[in-house]
């Protein structure tokens, strides 16, 4: 018969040892983190605390919680509060939207590795750089802003643009203006004898190419004839209302022969700034229409007041596109593509897939970028800071640009920018719990 086996031996630690060791032993090691913990989190965190109850001459003029009431009326603040939730609904979202589709299209793609890559690679420029650059991307000229001379592109594509912006007629000459931008002649034009329709305001660059201007002779079949050309001669000299020697043509100029309030007739000016008019407009005032004259597309303000912040948003997005998408596509590579394909097998599309199967499967991780998203976004100062021209920072304003405006850009108010950043702690603190309690649940899986 066997002899009974030997009870093991469980070794538990001594009563009141962090796991079976000494608690001084615990506490030497973590001491190095919990003094630096201390220094760069605790300490900031505190003073800030203390700060925001003191007015702006230092701990000299106690406020108590005034600075929080001034903070929930003033128009900078509340302007930068209301840009705050525009970014925190906007930014985060549309972030991970794309990344998530980019990270599922790369996924049926052969050169999926090198589109990521590019998407990627503004995560490797710092927030002063990309301001630099979107604050030229959204110059106004066209000539120098890449957004606008797009926009300008396509909009003269589809509508051209005038031939002579900013010319005009003389003050008292027989050209009036008609409403519109357009100038229309007092007189009624007669086939028997040329209209001269001079035009003034162009700088003589702005006409250098066009050839020199000749008078119209009289129509031979009771048409009406005329010239329009620039009344300026270079040097100086000339009569006014007459061509002369020297003086430009302007070419491609659309007239229009109008009849009680009808047009009748219409003709474009030659290269000589001649045109002829047909019998039907004898009798006729002559208008030259305000589309030779409006000034030419310019492009979108895109730093104007009303589109400013959406704008940084965009740029914001540009970066961040990238970091949702990595993130997004590891946990695609966990997803059981079996339930994919047998969904696949009952007849379900590709959009069924992907809403039914795709995402549900993804919310954990789609959830953890979108919280973090929106901690980083709260904090978001760079890129207003320099992408908004000083003309509308206000309009752009927020909580973290705020913040550096009232303590060290001009305002000297340190107890209002002490307010602001505890502000920003309780707004981030619910993501930041969140996030740690997501992280606890999946730890004890």
């Amino acid at each position: 018969m066997a002899a009974p086996a030997a009870p093991a031996l469980t070794v538990r630690p001594r009563k009141g040892r962090v796991l079976g060791t000494r608690p001084w032993v615990a506490v030497l090691f973590l001491l190095p983190a919990l003094v630096l913990l201390g220094a760069l989190l605790l300490y900031p965190i505190l003073w800030s605390l203390v700060r925001s109850l003191y007015g702006i001459d230092d701990f000299k003029h106690f406020v108590g919680l005034g600075n929080y009431g001034d903070l929930f009326t003033t128009d900078a603040t509340l302007t930068a509060l209301r840009n705050n939730a525009i970014w925190v609904v906007v930014a985060p979202t549309v972030t991970t939207a794309l990344g998530l589709v980019f990270a599922v299209l790369t996924e049926r793609i052969r050169w999926g590795t090198a589109f990521k890559l590019v998407i990627f690679m503004p995560m490797a420029i710092s927030m002063l750089a990309a301001g630099i650059i979107f604050r030229l991307v959204y110059d106004h000229d066209p000539s120098k802003g890449v957004a606008n001379a797009v926009v300008v592109g396509v909009h003269d594509t589809f509508a051209s643009a005038s031939a002579y912006p900013g010319a005009r007629p003389r003050v008292n000459g027989d050209l009036r203006a008609s409403g519109g931008g357009s100038f229309t002649t007092t007189a009624a034009a007669a086939p028997g004898t040329p209209t001269v329709l001079p035009l003034v305001g162009l700088p003589p660059a702005q006409v250098a190419s066009q050839a020199l201007a000749k008078a119209a002779a009289p129509s031979s079949d009771g048409g009406v004839t005329g010239t329009v050309w620039l009344d300026f001669k270079p040097g100086g000299g000339g009569r006014t209302g007459q061509v002369d020697p020297g003086e430009k043509a302007l070419s491609g100029v659309r007239v229009e022969a109008v009849k009680d309030g009808r047009v009748v007739a219409r003709a474009t000016t030659g290269k000589d700034g001649t045109f002829a008019l047909p019998a039907s407009a004898a009798g006729a005032r002559l208008r030259l229409p305000a589309a030779n004259f409006t000034a030419q597309y310019g492009g979108v303000d895109w730093l104007g007041p009303t589109l400013v912040t959406p704008a940084i948003i965009g740029a914001y997005i540009w970066m961040w596109a990238g970091f949702a998408m990595v993130l997004i596509a590891a946990g695609l590579t966990a997803v059981p593509r079996e339930l994919q394909e047998a969904a696949r097998v009952d007849g379900a599309g590709e959009w069924q897939v992907f809403r039914k199967i795709t995402v549900p499967l993804l919310a954990p991780v789609l959830i953890v970028v979108l919280v973090t998203l929106v901690i980083n976004v709260l904090k978001v100062f760079d890129l207003v800071y320099i992408i908004a021209p000083g003309s509308t920072q206000q309009d752009a304003n927020v909580l973290a640009l705020q913040l550096y405006l009232s303590s060290f850009g001009g305002g000297g108010n340190q107890g209002m920018g002490s307010a602001i950043g505890i502000i920003l702690l309780l707004l981030v603190l619910p993501a930041m719990l969140f996030n740690i309690r997501r992280f606890r649940r999946e730890n004890r899986r």
